[in-house]
């Protein structure tokens, strides 16, 4: 886990085409138009609970009622949406934050089009803030799509050591399991299942949504922009892919748990059921000699106790021998 990236409420950038960036604040984005004055297009990332951010969006941004239902709704999915000349693309990262479940994915919407990308987030994403990073060391994204796959391919790769982690559990867990006598919570086994089946949730959609955006027929995505999109997309495939590995490999060390124990339950069942049928004759004996009415054998004799004890034992380990000649213990 790392700790909570600091994000400004709203931020906003002029990129040049070229590697080169610059910060400026929102009322400058009117004028002058993109494409002019050394800038190509604009990278804004606003906050949704900040009030200048939400007001800038609202009245400024030029954007229609659907645009922006889609940028400040409450829970989102994984999505790409063509919308007139640009997308609506939603996506999602692990939560990395201190203390939190990585399962606990965290969105981002994104309104692309030709001259604009505006992010809205309600939590920070450690992707959003490298990508931030980069710009003061002067290897911005050259367009849009570039943008668009540079963010993709932070978040899926903030995905694969997690997924790692996963992998390295289900081994402890399988290894376990090769000693009877080594046990571990069900519980542990159930949340991983759990988390792994969380995360595809929003995983496979991801992927859906970048293979999407790469064939979009959008003139504003260059060849090299739908390339690197598809890598971002291959990459998002590849780790679906590991965590259908890892659930099936829960699944298979939960049904293993199951026939393991099956099978210990057996065990005690069948001892018990040999105790009983070894102590059932005797106690038969037993009841029968402890009968209160005369003509009992022995009961006169000072010997008699003894005699019935060595009698018991002896009956007691001929069955005993004979319940081990038919391997039922």
């Amino acid at each position: 886990m790392a700790d909570i990236p600091l994000l400004p409420p709203v931020a906003a950038y002029v990129l040049d085409g070229e590697g080169g960036a610059r910060s400026i604040r929102l009322v400058q984005l009117t004028s002058p138009a993109p494409g002019s004055n050394g800038f190509d297009f604009v990278w804004v990332q606003l906050q949704r609970e900040n009030h200048e951010a939400m007001d800038w969006l609202e009245n400024e941004s030029g954007l229609d009622g659907f645009i922006l239902d889609a940028l400040t709704a409450d829970d989102t999915r994984p999505r790409c949406t063509v919308h007139g000349d640009g997308t609506i693309l939603n996506l999602r990262g692990v939560n990395l934050h201190e203390g939190a479940e990585p399962e606990d994915m965290i969105s981002l919407r994104l309104w692309v089009d030709k001259h604009r990308v505006i992010g809205v987030w309600r939590r920070p994403l450690h992707a959003v803030a490298d990508l931030m990073a980069s710009l003061d060391r002067g290897v911005a994204p050259v367009s849009p799509g570039d943008l668009v796959a540079k963010l993709a391919l932070r978040l899926v790769d903030r995905m694969e050591p997690l997924v790692a982690d996963l992998h390295e559990q289900m081994d402890g867990m399988e290894e376990l399991l090769d000693h009877p006598e080594a046990t571990f919570e069900r519980r542990i086994l159930a949340d991983l299942r759990r988390q792994t089946i969380l995360l595809r949730r929003f995983i496979a959609p991801q992927r859906d949504a970048l293979n999407t955006l790469a064939i979009e027929d959008l003139d504003w995505l260059t060849e090299r922009d739908r390339s690197r999109i598809r890598e971002a997309g291959d990459k998002t495939t590849r780790v679906t892919e590991e965590l259908e590995s890892v659930r099936e490999r829960a699944a298979i060390v939960h049904d293993q748990l199951l026939d393991l124990r099956a099978e210990q339950m057996h065990r005690y069942t069948l001892l018990l059921s040999v105790v009983a049928a070894i102590f059932l004759p005797l106690t038969l004996l037993t009841g029968i000699l402890g009968i209160n009415v005369g003509g009992i054998p022995g009961a006169d004799s000072p010997w008699g106790f003894w005699i019935v004890v060595s009698g018991l034992t002896l009956i007691g380990l001929m069955l005993l021998a004979v319940f081990r000649k038919l391997k039922l213990i």
